[in-house]
């Protein structure tokens, strides 16, 4: 007999990720991870989870319409697993805006509407959208879901949201939104379920990858984060600026000479740790490098965290738990290192030899702050929002 399954697909600047889940009475369960680069020639779809770990060269070429790589992808993963019955399909949405609180069915209302926030996600937004024009027209006729990085964040206060700009200027969207809301709403079911006297406290999940942001949670829920109004700002990340000054911008559109379109490509692109180091965007590299300009990036990246979990400490008024995830945080010992040192006034206290390890609790018995290191599921948090609403559905 055939089970019913759920595909989600979380799409980056170049990227998507893809999901497969097996739904049963205790939710959705994960049956393989794969991912397709778009940056790729020719494209691959890159199994990382399930039967076979493999490369499979895709026929399929990269363009503004993704139908065909999608239709190939189901036929791929259709070789290793009965999909037969796909309930459906959830999609990571970067930017809600304020019209969206939390997951949604997608019809050409909802879709419209994610289409209309576009100029707040210029990178994002075009290729989650692509993605869900290119499953309607596979033909498969898939209900279709989306979940949304800044929903986690909507429950900020007002004067964490708001700048020091006109109140018309605010009332028209320009105001803090955050992001990687998904991988935040992860860790705090995480930290609910393996240390619930943390979860009902103050904590800030640091989430460093290539995109990096803070997060500052209390009882679960986001007060406050460090990226605002777009996914550049925060701290440095792997292309990306990070915080900066705007008079820069309007010297570099000024007496600088640059276009629009350059100051983008500049601060997206080659800015971050490769910008400064001038080697590589990659923390690996960096961290194996002896060049001076390398350790001047890790310092700088490790500097702007440690004063952004003190900023967020701030917001909260005290600390009980730091927590690393995604990509950097859970596998880079001397970035977390670098960064607790940093903070030993707050009491923070690592024991080396649990942080050489990557074990899931680092700090030594003498540290008055927690500091846990807790991989992240973007995926299961999309399947278990399209979960829910497929069953609100049927109630």
């Amino acid at each position: 007999m055939s089970i019913e399954t759920l595909f989600t697909f979380n799409a980056g600047s170049s990227t998507v990720k893809i999901g497969l889940f097996a739904l049963g009475q205790g939710g959705p369960q994960r049956l393989a991870r794969a991912v397709i680069d778009f940056r790729d020639e020719p494209l691959s779809l890159r199994i990382t989870e399930g039967p076979r770990k493999i490369d499979i060269a895709l026929s399929a070429e990269s363009g503004d319409d993704l139908t065909e790589i999608v239709a190939e992808a189901f036929d791929e993963l259709a070789q290793d697993f009965d999909i037969s019955r796909i309930a459906a399909v959830g999609h990571r949405v970067v930017h809600g805006g304020d019209t969206f609180d939390g997951p949604v069915a997608l019809n050409e209302e909802t879709i419209s509407a994610i289409e209309a926030l576009t100029p707040l996600a210029p990178l994002h937004q075009p290729q989650a959208l692509k993605l869900i024009r290119a499953v309607q027209n596979t033909g498969r006729g898939l209900q279709q879901m989306a979940s949304f990085d800044t929903a986690f964040h909507r429950t900020n206060a007002d004067v964490v949201r708001r700048f020091a700009i006109p109140r018309a200027l605010h009332d028209k969207g320009l105001k803090r939104y955050g992001f990687h809301g998904l991988s935040y709403k992860y860790i705090a079911g995480e930290l609910a379920r393996r240390m619930p006297s943390v979860a009902g406290g103050k904590a800030i999940v640091a989430h460093l990858g290539s995109g990096a942001s803070l997060c500052a949670l209390q009882d679960g829920q986001s007060r406050d984060t460090s990226m605002g109004f777009s996914t550049l700002d925060g701290v440095p990340m792997a292309t990306r600026c990070g915080a900066l000054d705007p008079g820069v911008l309007l010297h570099l559109l000024g007496a600088g000479g640059m276009t629009l379109t350059q100051v983008e490509d500049v601060l997206y692109n080659r800015s971050g740790l490769l910008g400064v180091s001038g080697i590589s965007a990659d923390s690996r590299d960096l961290l194996e490098s002896d060049a001076p300009e390398a350790r001047e990036a890790i310092g700088l990246f490790v500097f702007r965290i440690a004063g952004e979990i003190a900023r967020l400490a701030a917001t909260l008024q005290g600390l009980d738990a730091i927590v690393f995830t995604a990509g950097i945080g859970e596998n880079q010992p001397r970035v977390r290192a670098g960064v607790c040192t940093r903070l030993a006034w707050l009491g923070v206290e690592i024991d080396e030899a649990a942080n050489d390890v990557n074990a899931p609790l680092i700090s030594s018995p003498a540290s008055r702050v927690s500091v846990l290191v807790i991989p992240t599921d973007e995926e299961q948090v999309i399947a278990s929002e399209t979960f829910s609403l497929l069953r609100g559905a049927d109630d």
